[in-house]
């Protein structure tokens, strides 16, 4: 069965980088070459793989990866470190809860 896979990498300026593959080792020294110079990651090396996961489904992996893709930092950021109540937190509505929260 084949695996895909969606990724979160850090970047040398502070953002994340989200993505997805059916080679998850291939595309990382992919992005760490900087082979692709118009890459978003290409003018931000070094990178670093902070979080993935693996689908068998890629339609599933795609849905995952756009979802994400539109996440806040602070909510990506929860996500690597595994933070399910501060994912919960940042995931309410702006309007009913303010943003009284800090981004790091």
């Amino acid at each position: 069965m084949k695996s895909y896979y969606v990724y979160i990498l850090s970047c040398s300026d502070k953002t994340y980088y989200v993505g997805m593959t059916n080679d998850l080792e291939r595309r990382i020294k992919q992005h760490q070459s900087g082979s692709n110079k118009f890459s978003y990651t290409a003018e931000r090396l070094p990178v670093k793989l902070e979080w993935y996961l693996q689908c068998t489904n890629p339609s599933e992996a795609i849905k995952i990866e756009k979802q994400i893709k539109g996440w806040s930092r602070r909510k990506k950021t929860a996500l690597i470190k595994e933070n399910w109540d501060d994912l919960v937190l940042f995931s309410k509505n702006y309007t009913e809860y303010g943003t009284k929260i800090n981004d790091d």
